[in-house]
């Protein structure tokens, strides 16, 4: 009865995260639009963000919590998933254009924040406080560079959407308090299910927030990613990866060190090298003309099948 119980709460906090992500992405993006924001930004910041919360949530929640396994399970887990399975199953449903700024900066950079990590991890085991520190700067970096691109406008491609008419204001506000309210009450609910679940069949923290739970938290960008692609939004599916992977390193391990110094096992060492791989493999693929053609996710999906059996053997 209690391994119902528990997966059954777990079920109900994935719907709760889901749909809560669901909610808060869509109140977001249409305010966004509303004044006129370009795509690309709009995937980096407001969808890639809004995308991320649930690992956030999940996160900084399991930190708190006493389970810092979980909180670097889930983000390495939630970074490798977002290129190899999510920018893996769009590209093979409808190939993706990626934009020049996309190419030459953000993936390099989410190469740099993803080497980042294990560098500070593995100098003591520990993501400190100073860790997190340095994390956080590098996320201001970033969100320094993403103002700067919206002031500019270099290399950013798409189009600037319309205003919605039609859309009150207040309505797509209310829709993202109440996304929001869902998402960190899912993500208690998914913390507390996923590590009892982990205790009664013996499993480790590591492989539960490397695959379970990093598959919940990852299920926003899948859905977001998808649908824009067959939307022929290739700068809000891309972006919202690139952003995402960005926001999960800097942000979400960043401010869970703030909190309470994280631990930093060896055992994460493959994980972050699986993670650092997928991002230059990214880079790779796109790197002739700036697609991510079917083959390409072919190979990304093929990697995470490789990288799954070794988490099961």
């Amino acid at each position: 009865m209690e391994i119902l119980l528990q997966a059954a709460l777990l079920v109900v906090g994935f719907v709760m995260l889901v749909k809560g992500a669901d909610w808060f992405v869509e109140g977001a993006s249409k305010i966004a639009d509303h004044f006129g924001i370009p795509q690309l930004i709009i995937g980096l910041t407001i969808v890639a963000f809004g995308t991320s919360v649930p690992e956030a949530a999940v996160s900084i929640t399991a930190a708190m919590g006493g389970s810092a396994s979980i909180t670097i399970g889930n983000v390495l887990g939630s970074n490798i998933l977002n290129i190899l399975i999510i920018l893996g199953i769009t590209s093979v449903i409808v190939p993706l254009t990626v934009q020049k700024s996309t190419l030459r900066y953000e993936i390099p950079f989410v190469i740099f924040a993803s080497v980042l990590l294990p560098v500070l991890g593995l100098k003591d085991g520990t993501v400190s406080r100073m860790d997190g520190v340095i994390l956080w700067l590098g996320m201001l970096f970033f969100i320094m560079y993403l103002l700067y691109m919206a002031k500019h406008g270099n290399g950013l491609g798409g189009d600037v959407p319309e205003a919605e008419e039609g859309e009150s204001v207040l309505k797509m506000l209310f829709l993202v308090a109440v996304g929001m309210v869902m998402i960190v009450w899912g993500a208690d609910i998914s913390v507390d299910a996923a590590t009892s679940l982990a205790r009664i069949f013996g499993m480790s923290e590591r492989f539960i927030g490397l695959t379970i739970v990093a598959l919940g938290t990852s299920l926003p960008e899948l859905i977001t990613s998808v649908t824009a692609g067959l939307k022929g939004k290739a700068d809000i599916a891309v972006g919202n990866i690139v952003g995402s992977n960005i926001f999960n390193l800097l942000f979400v391990v960043g401010t869970a060190a703030l909190i309470t110094p994280v631990e930093y096992a060896p055992r994460f060492t493959v994980d972050s090298i699986v993670a650092i791989a997928a991002a230059v493999l990214l880079f790779i693929c796109v790197i002739k003309d700036r697609k991510l053609k079917r083959a390409g996710g072919v190979i990304m999906l093929a990697g995470y099948a490789a990288y799954f059996v070794y988490l099961i053997s």
